[in-house]
């Protein structure tokens, strides 16, 4: 076996950088996937029929199409059609953020549907409007309730994150592929790539169990 890892020893530095690079996009698109998730859910459980249309079209898209493919057709097509040239950068916030809403949007109307009808039936029975109700009452329960579905989409995020080196963006995984071409030698610098990646899972999988952990003993 032809290894040898101490070529790759000053580019430590370099490839390390793209672990901020990765967590920060990651980090923002959890947040709009987050903010436009509960929006889609709270559509799919209204009685307005273009709303609740709207959301389940949404979701099926973004979840019956690949992920790469909405990648490239944001990075790529959008400036054609627009005209206006989006970087890598947000691209890749716009994708992993849309393409979170659709799967979050479910997780959180799992949640809400999951929370006691007597709840909801009591707040009515009290007279409570439905924003107050479902602000206050029934969306804290749920958020409860799908802490882990969320820490779960957080870590698939985190390993899908990998798709924006297609696109340039200097994650992780394009800085492994640099430092690769750089020294003629990919399966050294793929290999800390992918260990750097199991460490960042691992830890956030840990961070969730103890999380889970915590909401049991509270309850």
């Amino acid at each position: 076996m032809n290894l040898d890892f101490s070529q790759i020893v000053p580019y430590i530095p370099f490839i390390l950088k793209g672990i901020g690079a990765t967590l920060k996009f990651v980090s923002i698109s959890i947040i709009i996937g987050f903010v436009l998730g509960t929006l889609l859910a709270l559509c799919k459980i209204t009685k307005v029929p273009f709303l609740k249309g709207f959301a389940v079209f949404y979701t099926s898209v973004f979840r019956g199409t690949p992920l790469i493919l909405q990648l490239m057709i944001i990075y790529f097509a959008v400036p054609q059609l627009t005209g206006y040239d989006i970087s890598a950068f947000l691209s890749a916030v716009l994708t992993f953020g849309l393409n979170s809403a659709a799967y979050i949007s479910e997780i959180i109307r799992g949640g809400i549907q999951a929370v006691d009808r007597g709840q909801t039936e009591a707040a009515e029975a009290l007279g409570v409007p439905y924003k107050p109700m479902m602000l206050n009452i029934i969306l804290p329960q749920a958020f409860k309730n799908i802490l882990p579905a969320m820490m779960n989409e957080f870590i698939t995020l985190t390993k899908e994150s990998a798709l924006v080196s297609t696109i340039g963006y200097l994650d992780l995984m394009r800085r492994a592929q640099i430092v690769g071409a750089d020294i003629y030698r990919n399966f050294e610098p793929l290999i800390l790539a992918g260990l750097i990646y199991w460490v960042m899972v691992y830890i956030l999988t840990v961070a969730g169990s103890l999380v889970e952990r915590r909401l049991r003993q509270s309850d």
